[in-house]
């Protein structure tokens, strides 16, 4: 018993020993943890502080507005018109879920066109799906797929796996799929159209009132570019890519390396395309304060932006857009009133200065067989080319004087040539037995001409006889036109400029029919380039539509800062001399007012209107023989191209032309057409220029050339409203 009592004893005195060293390594524990806090809090306190109150600037570009393309007297051609838009910006930690949220919210505030809805393709549709069905897509992919692919791989395979029932399904939800898919499109931090067009102030107003409940998403101004002329000069302006087309895919990396965003809107054709770097202006820049969970505690606004430079063209667009109205009723006219017109179906005039290159019109309409509207076509004026006949006489006559070949006195009978083994080869009409260079220019004598390139080719005729010509006749004579712009590119500041089309190895009978336009093809532009060349006594100037760049202004009638601007640009300085250019220049003035003048009937009678042009144009008519392909039938039809060249006032030349209607008609009838338009165009030319109507009623009163002639009717009555 005694023992027992010890044993208890001793078993008491060994539990408080044990229970004070466990609150003695408690102590210690909680000293150190004590220890460890301070320190933590007294000497790296403000560091932990920092690191949780962490935040991080992100700068998001916000588009401005292109720049305006004007005319030359500074009125706007293509503006910017602001329009009510959705935007989303999703931040970097955004969730799918949290996006799909926000979407549905908005799905119940913008409502879509079906042609918008049209637009959400079939990958959408799967996308969403997946996004709402994540168990059911999990279990289209095996566990051992899943371990043997990427992500990637395996999201692909469980997009291939959706069946048709399950993307039927979703089809109810389509305005949903098309704001999710907005939302979703391009990088994080980068403002996306969630809508921009046709966008109710009512759905304004209700998206604006609710944006605290939809984080990312923004009401703001979308610019879309508007044509203040509608389809005047359309082709030549060119178009921008939508919001929803973004960058072009072809380009893309160019883009992206200069600041661009995926979405951005940039061009995509000629004007717009041409001078993007000038148009596209400077974003506004935000700067968005987020913290460590990525969420925006603040958003500045760091740079305002500045829309882009204002694009100033040589061209007067009242004139473009009264030309646009000529050349369209003239083709409806001819089309549905003049007999042998069933395979015309376009019409080109250009207006240049031939002083300074400047295009002051460029106008081209085509019929489109499909709406039996007519539609613009001024690009076809330099990447369409034709057989331009006879109106390239004045380069084949300047070739002969300035090689010797013929000189100013030079006669050549104006009776038919037979080489060996084909058709004779006769002028259309012959009323000089024996034409000098200027009656022969006068009256368009093919003869003339054809005997003409065989003196310059060293060659000599004999009545049905093989040809005999120098073998590089053809070189020769194109080199001699490539001097006017023939055959070359004529260097305007506009992309796809095409050369037109050089026969290879034609007949040995056919090659002479170069010097009358039946062989090469030629643009409209290399035309109008041609006569400017003979105009202003020589020099080929290189044409231009881009006259100025300057900085955007704010007031409506003022211009900014100039950037640049264009200079008259000597391109070249043809070989011939003055006195055979004047030779030309005097052949070309009795194609208007020589009693046989090709053209000369053209300016009395029922074109009385143009009498008092009749006075101070120069010019030359076109006739070419040639065949419209692509009809389906076995013999391609010959049809006859129409082209009117020339230049006024004759004695200082302000203005040159080239009207050009191919398919005009076909054999066994004859129009006026091209020189219908462009004695339209010059009379609205001087019409719209009082000091060019001083010099038309200057040229009534002193006509000083060999017909007499009325005054203009519209002399006493136009107005100048050119620079308003």
């Amino acid at each position: 018993m005694k023992k027992t009592n010890k044993a208890k004893k001793k078993k008491k005195t060994h539990i408080p020993l044990r229970m004070n060293l466990l609150f003695f390594v408690v102590f210690l524990l909680f000293s150190v943890l004590i220890l460890r806090l301070g320190f933590v809090q007294i000497v790296s306190g403000e560091n932990y502080k920092r690191e949780v109150e962490k935040t991080e600037d992100v700068t998001v570009d916000n588009p401005v507005p292109r720049g305006k393309i004007i005319d030359r007297y500074n009125r706007v051609v293509v503006d910017n018109e602001p329009l009510n838009s959705v935007t989303y910006t999703r931040l970097s930690t955004t969730k799918a879920q949290d996006k799909l949220e926000v979407a549905e919210k908005l799905s119940k505030m913008i409502k879509f066109s079906d042609k918008d809805l049209k637009k959400v393709t079939e990958r959408d549709k799967k996308d969403f799906w997946i996004l709402k069905h994540p168990e059911e897509a999990q279990k289209k992919v095996s566990a051992v797929e899943i371990k043997k692919l990427s992500n990637a791989e395996v999201y692909k395979l469980q997009l291939e796996r959706v069946t048709d029932k399950e993307i039927k399904s979703v089809e109810k939800d389509l305005p949903l799929i098309l704001i999710y898919s907005r939302m979703n499109a391009g990088y994080a931090m980068t403002q996306q159209s969630v809508k921009n067009q046709n966008v109710s102030n009512s759905e304004y107003a209700v998206v604006s009132e609710h944006l605290d409940e939809l984080p990312g998403v923004e009401t703001t101004t979308y610019w879309q570019r508007k044509n203040l002329y509608g389809q005047t000069l359309r082709s030549i302006l060119g178009d921008v890519t939508s919001p929803s087309e973004g960058l072009p895919r072809e380009q893309l990396d160019y883009f992206l390396s200069h600041g661009y965003s995926r979405n951005d809107q940039v061009g995509k054709s000629y004007i717009e395309q041409q001078y993007e770097s000038m148009l596209i202006g400077q974003k506004a820049k935000v700067k968005n304060v987020t913290d460590k969970s990525g969420q925006v505690k603040e958003t500045k606004t760091v740079f305002d932006g500045e829309r882009g430079h204002d694009i100033v063209l040589t061209v007067d667009i009242q004139l473009q857009k009264v030309l646009d109205d000529v050349v369209t009723q003239k083709l409806i006219e001819y089309k549905t009133a003049k007999a042998g017109t069933q395979y015309l179906d376009r019409a080109f005039i250009v207006l240049m200065d031939p002083n300074t290159g400047d295009i002051l019109a460029m106008v081209g309409k085509k019929y489109n067989k499909k709406t039996g509207k007519i539609d613009d076509y001024a690009l076809g004026n330099i990447n369409s080319a034709y057989e331009m006949g006879s109106a390239v006489k004045g380069a084949t006559s300047l070739a002969g004087l300035d090689s010797g070949a013929i000189s100013q006195y030079t006669r050549f009978p104006d009776t038919a040539l037979k080489f060996r083994g084909t058709p004779p080869k006769k002028s259309s009409h012959s009323p000089y037995s024996a034409p000098n260079v200027r009656e022969a220019l006068e009256v368009s004598s093919n003869v003339f001409m054809w005997r003409t390139v065989i003196a310059i080719g060293n060659g000599h005729y004999g009545y049905d006889q093989p040809l005999h010509i120098d073998s590089n006749i053809l070189s020769t004579m194109r080199n001699y036109y490539s001097q006017f712009g023939l055959g070359v590119k004529t260097g305007i500041d506009l992309p796809n400029e095409t050369i037109g089309y050089r026969a290879n190895k034609p007949p040995l009978g056919n090659v002479i029919d170069i010097g009358i336009g039946q062989l090469d093809t030629y643009t409209p532009l290399q035309m109008a380039q041609y006569i400017s060349t003979i105009a202003n006594n020589g020099y080929r100037m290189q044409p231009h539509i881009v006259k100025e760049i300057r900085t955007p202004s704010d007031n409506p009638d003022e211009q900014g800062e100039l950037v640049y601007a264009s200079q008259p640009t000597v391109l070249n300085r043809i070989v011939m001399s003055q006195k055979n250019i004047d030779v030309i220049k005097e052949g070309m003035r009795r194609v208007v007012v020589g009693t046989h003048g090709t053209s000369a009937k053209y300016y009395t009678g029922q074109y009385s209107r143009y009498s008092g042009l009749r006075n101070i144009v120069a010019a030359k008519t076109g006739t070419a023989e040639t065949f419209v392909y692509g009809t389906g039938k076995a013999n391609p039809p010959e049809v006859r191209n129409s082209t009117y060249v020339g230049f006024a006032p004759y004695n200082n030349p302000q203005i040159a032309f080239a009207a050009v209607a191919p398919a005009a008609y076909t054999p066994g009838y004859d129009n006026g057409l091209s020189k219908e338009i462009a004695n339209e165009a010059l009379y609205q030319y001087f019409k719209l220029r009082s000091e060019g109507q001083q010099k038309l009623e200057d040229a009534n009163s002193n006509p000083g050339n060999e017909l007499d002639s009325k005054p203009d009717p519209a002399g006493t009555t136009s107005t100048d409203t050119a620079g308003n």
